[in-house]
């Protein structure tokens, strides 16, 4: 197993902010990581572009128009410019550099928006020597085959859609070869059909491979999932999903002097 996937609890369920704390902060801020990390959360989810000048960035579009006071592609300006830049009026776009470098007990699960942040995000990866600490998920199967290959085992990676295909087809017992990835990330259906069921999990956990939904905002679907027995779970609702795991004796607090603070 990646050291990323190894935990002090490997009998609870892990707990993952997705985008930070977003329903209550702006998403992929500061802020809304440091509420995360402020509830106990040892693990975040975000998104990763790179701009003009190469910087890699925690954003989910490739455009700053739909959560920021400017617009324009980040692919197209420079950090300098996009720095200037304010979600919901609120927050900063912050590098990625940030995010790792100030909580550095925090476990990041990044998905690579575009092709040409593949290379800036491995270097960064690379400098502070964060192999452990992250995860690459993503919804193209060639990037994610791009950095395993640039990468190789150092790297932790989820499934790909194709893989999850195929995986899917072994969870009914048709014959799909091996997998590439470190773990299953998956939402719960995919274009309106059920892909996470007790057979998808039966199979994950005979072939060792964690299985991460996403992104669960009810409490009801939480604990069927959790019933079914996923690995982790990701969410907006931070406070929702502790509160959860914690009315079933499943949350594990961290350690009480790995607390980080935003500088």
């Amino acid at each position: 197993m990646h050291p990323y996937l190894e935990h002090a609890y490997p009998e609870m369920p892990v707990a993952y902010a997705h985008r930070g704390y977003s329903s209550v902060h702006p998403e992929n801020t500061m802020a809304a990581f440091q509420a995360a990390v402020d509830l106990g959360y040892l693990h975040v989810e975000t998104d990763v572009h790179a701009t003009a000048d190469g910087r890699v960035v925690a954003f989910h579009d490739e455009r700053l128009d739909r959560v920021t006071d400017m617009n324009g592609m980040i692919s197209e300006l420079s950090w300098y410019e996009i720095s200037k830049a304010r979600v919901d009026n609120e927050g900063k776009i912050p590098l990625l550099e940030e995010l790792l470098s100030s909580w550095t007990f925090l476990r990041v699960n990044i998905d690579p928006k575009h092709d040409g942040v593949v290379a800036p995000l491995l270097d960064l990866i690379g400098q502070l020597d964060a192999w452990d600490r992250v995860c690459v998920g993503s919804f193209s199967g060639k990037r994610l085959n791009a950095m395993r290959t640039s990468a190789g085992p150092r790297l932790c990676t989820s499934m790909g859609p194709m893989e999850v295909f195929r995986f899917r087809a072994a969870s009914i017992g048709l014959p799909t070869g091996g997998f590439a990835a470190d773990c299953i990330q998956v939402p719960v259906r995919w274009h309106g059909l059920p892909v996470v069921d007790r057979a998808f999990v039966r199979r994950a956990r005979k072939m060792g491979l964690p299985v991460h939904v996403w992104t669960v905002n009810e409490v009801a679907e939480m604990e069927r999932l959790l019933d079914l027995g996923v690995d982790a779970i990701m969410t907006d609702e931070a406070l929702l999903l502790k509160q959860t795991l914690e009315a079933r004796g499943e949350w594990a607090n961290r350690a009480p002097d790995a607390k980080g603070s935003c500088a």
